[in-house]
């Protein structure tokens, strides 16, 4: 269980204190699939970083009781002066797992080739998110956080990337952001909507796209 109480996340910038979220609560169960819906700069990318771990809340709690995975294709956490295969090994010992077994899943799911054993620095960004799911991928987490990750690459990575997550890992939780209206209706089973740092759920999908479409 994920559970979200009253969280406000604000950020300070050059023009004064800007509030992103404000006061957002969500329960997320085993294998629960949620959608969410909010236009560019609405909040959505940071509630998945927070609920993640890699931000933390102004105020408010989050409370993980399941494993919670980063963002998929979401390569921020690399040590870019580590190689690829160093930032696997380094990432398996903070999760607690052997790194032996996963090297050439990942070598080959990532189509890195002989990169896989250059910096990271030097790699190009869909270089880094293909390396960044390949690794979650082999470290199996309770629930994913999905942030576009369904457009990384080409459309064959792309729908290599889908049977990996939605057909072998339909069991598990999760969290969806997307701007493509065909994925959150094809593998989530409600969603909500981040409007003015609030989020509004609904009991279905369709009444989500409605709020969606007629008031953001």
């Amino acid at each position: 269980m994920i559970h979200i109480d009253n969280i406000v996340k604000r950020y300070h910038t050059r023009q004064g204190t800007s509030t992103v979220l404000n006061g957002v609560s969500l329960q997320v169960k085993p294998g629960e699939k949620i959608g969410i819906l909010g236009r560019n700069g609405s909040g959505k990318s940071t509630l998945i970083r927070l609920i993640s771990g890699a931000e933390r809340p102004t105020s408010g709690a989050i409370t993980r009781s399941m494993s919670v995975s980063w963002p998929l294709a979401f390569g921020g956490a690399f040590q870019g002066s580590l190689t690829g295969l160093d930032n696997l090994r380094f990432i398996c010992r903070v999760y607690g797992t052997a790194s032996d077994d996963k090297i050439s899943y990942v070598q080959e799911f990532s189509e890195l080739g002989k990169y896989l054993r250059e910096p990271v620095k030097t790699y190009s960004s869909g270089m880094r998110a293909r390396l960044a799911f390949a690794i979650s991928m082999v470290i199996e987490f309770d629930c994913f956080l999905i942030d576009e990750v369904i457009s990384v690459g080409d459309a064959r990575f792309h729908e290599k990337c889908q049977r990996e997550l939605f057909e072998k890992r339909s069991d598990r939780a999760m969290i969806m952001v997307s701007h493509e209206a065909h994925n959150i209706r094809e593998h989530c089973q409600r969603a909500c909507v981040i409007r003015d740092g609030r989020l509004h759920e609904f009991p279905n999908i369709d009444a989500a796209y409605d709020y969606y479409n007629n008031n953001v």
